[in-house]
């Protein structure tokens, strides 16, 4: 199956017809403004510069939906729905006749974590490239924006305004507690302004799907079928307590599917948005290889070989050489589990920190061997 995100939300701001196969979701859950300091204490503080404290803004009630009440989507709607912002990705552009300037190559969603201080969570598909950055506002306000840091490996970035006045920020949930079945809403701006905030229904169709995409490939993501269209990317997936509990990044585009949309958890997300805040950047695990794509299980099994990682160079002193791994091992297993391209091989390191130990099985002239490798460290 094809999984798709686009590299931009484009312009026009219409949905036309050639982006009608493209992405969005959303972060996945964060943890509950109740349960941040008491089961994830590491979270309470989000520091870069002065001590940054995660702002909770407050949830809808979860309401009866008989006569004359509102039903938890409305209270959504109108609770989580104004932390909602416009992203719009400029990038200078010549002419064929000389001259050029600053144009919207593209556009996203995002959402308001931290009123006070003016932190915004987006995708970075979405300000990839970006030499400006345009917020709008539920006010009409069209604010530039600052990027703090951003990560393709993880499809997360950071932004951040200096105009923080009359912000409204969204609450985190804990995306751990998803039950399958359970519903949510996603909001976001699908095609642009002139679709801002556009409130969309559906369920958790699943918690641990694992998709071929750079950045999506790092996580187990949330499946719904809530509507995901171009534009949508960055924005939150929220559930009907109106917390937070995922970002709306990808969606299945092969002929015949719907309904089929992705999100990054945000329990998952907290520590990356964590690290770019503080540092501007991620340390991510590392074996220090560099791995050879062109290596397909269809070439594995023409020469006999098995599926994997073929390591085309080891880093010099690095955690895979000082385990004794070389160029041309074909890695096969990380911890036991199953490796055959490098997008799994991402998903499974992504799973551990640096300096966490892990047994690696690689081939090598027709025998496999398992080795402990202690984990280097990768920055964004």
């Amino acid at each position: 199956m094809d999984y798709y995100r686009d590299r931009y939300e484009r312009r026009p701001r219409i949905i036309s017809t050639v982006l009608l196969a493209v992405v969005s979701a959303i972060l996945g859950g964060l943890i509950a403004v109740l349960l941040v300091p008491t089961v994830y204490p590491q979270y309470n503080v989000i520091s870069g510069g002065n001590k940054v404290i995660l702002e909770q803004g407050k949830a809808p009630p979860i309401t009866n939906t008989g006569e004359g009440s509102d039903s938890p989507v409305v209270n959504i709607a109108s609770t989580v729905g104004p932390a909602v912002v416009g992203v719009a990705n400029f990038q200078y552009r010549g002419s064929i006749f000389g001259g050029g300037g600053m144009t919207e190559v593209g556009s996203g969603s995002g959402f308001i974590i931290d009123a006070k201080n003016g932190y915004i969570v987006t995708n970075n598909h979405v300000v990839q490239g970006a030499e400006k950055i345009m917020i709008s506002l539920l006010d009409g306000r069209d604010v530039p924006g600052i990027l703090v840091g951003g990560d393709s490996r993880t499809d997360l970035a950071v932004i951040k305004i200096e105009e923080t006045s009359n912000l409204t920020a969204v609450q985190l949930g804990d995306s751990n507690a998803l039950r399958v079945g359970e519903p949510v809403v996603a909001i976001g701006n699908p095609g642009g302004r002139e679709f801002a905030r556009t409130v969309t229904t559906g369920v958790v169709s699943a918690t641990d799907r694992f998709l071929m995409l750079e950045g999506e490939a790092s996580f187990n993501l949330i499946q719904t079928d809530a509507a995901i269209n171009p534009g949508n990317s960055g924005g939150p997936l929220v559930n009907y307590s109106g917390q937070v509990i995922g970002i709306n990044s990808a969606k299945q585009s092969a002929e015949g599917f719907e309904g089929m949309g992705f999100a990054i958890p945000i329990s998952d997300a907290i520590p990356v948005i964590q690290q770019l805040i503080e540092k501007g950047y991620v340390s991510h695990p590392a074996l220090e290889v560099n791995i050879d794509d062109r290596y397909t299980k269809e070439y594995a099994t023409y020469r006999g070989w098995p599926a994997g990682c073929y390591v085309a160079k080891v880093q010099f002193d690095g955690a895979a050489a000082k385990a004794g791994i070389q160029a041309g091992d074909i890695i096969t297993a990380i911890n036991g589990v199953e490796i055959t391209n490098s997008l799994e091989l991402t998903h499974e390191l992504f799973k551990y920190k640096p300096k966490d130990k892990v047994k690696v099985t690689y081939f090598r002239k027709g025998e496999t061997k398992t080795v402990e490798v202690t984990l280097g460290e990768l920055r964004s």
